[in-house]
């Protein structure tokens, strides 16, 4: 489905390039009474213009199962070598307000790069992000270990800024009278009137 609404985009895109519209068109008088629009295409062959055959693929194996709760699983696979597999579920994250639903997914889908190699992806999904792993995906090189002695250091430090920060704020609690005494007799003087 996504494939056909990025398909329907390009085309509405190209559509509407002044490009392509100038160099498909051209304008004519009739009997000197109106202007019309003619297509030039098929008659005037354009050396820029690419001859691009479109074959149907066709779809070898389609599955989904939908569930009331939210749950799902789908699979398909095409003529082409396209390869996809997907499950999900709903899951309740956050507190108080803050509380609501997540869509967690995870599957994976693999495909023939125009190279001849197999690209496999496997991927998470939920509240945190989109998480892909495959051995095709740049991995960062290993931090050295002197860069890694001093990220350890700031972490420390931030933890330590935090735990003083803390117990500060305990001190404060401490010192403040948790409740107040009421003279009985104001009390009676001030609302009971």
């Amino acid at each position: 489905m996504k494939f056909l609404v990025l398909a329907v985009l390009v085309g509405l895109a190209a559509a509407q390039d002044p490009r392509y519209q100038q160099r498909n068109t051209q304008n004519y008088q009739d009997d000197g009474r109106q202007n019309y629009n003619r297509d030039v295409s098929q008659n005037v062959p354009d050396p820029d213009r690419r001859t691009v055959s479109t074959t149907p693929i066709p779809i070898l194996h389609w599955n989904k199962m939908q569930e009331h709760d939210g749950t799902y699983r789908t699979s398909y696979e095409t003529g082409n070598n396209i390869i996809a597999e997907e499950s999900g579920y709903i899951k309740t994250v956050g507190e108080g307000d803050e509380r609501g639903e997540a869509l967690v997914q995870q599957g994976s889908y693999s495909y023939t790069s125009p190279e001849g190699q197999l690209i496999t992806i496997h991927y998470t999904a939920d509240e945190t992000g989109f998480h892909a792993t495959g051995d095709h995906i740049p991995t960062p090189p290993p931090v050295s270990e002197e860069i890694q002695k001093g990220l350890d250091l700031i972490f420390a430090g931030i933890r330590r800024q935090e735990e003083e920060d803390a117990r500060e704020a305990a001190q404060k609690n401490l010192q403040q009278p948790h409740s107040q005494q009421i003279n009985r007799d104001d009390y009676d003087r001030k609302y009971r009137q």
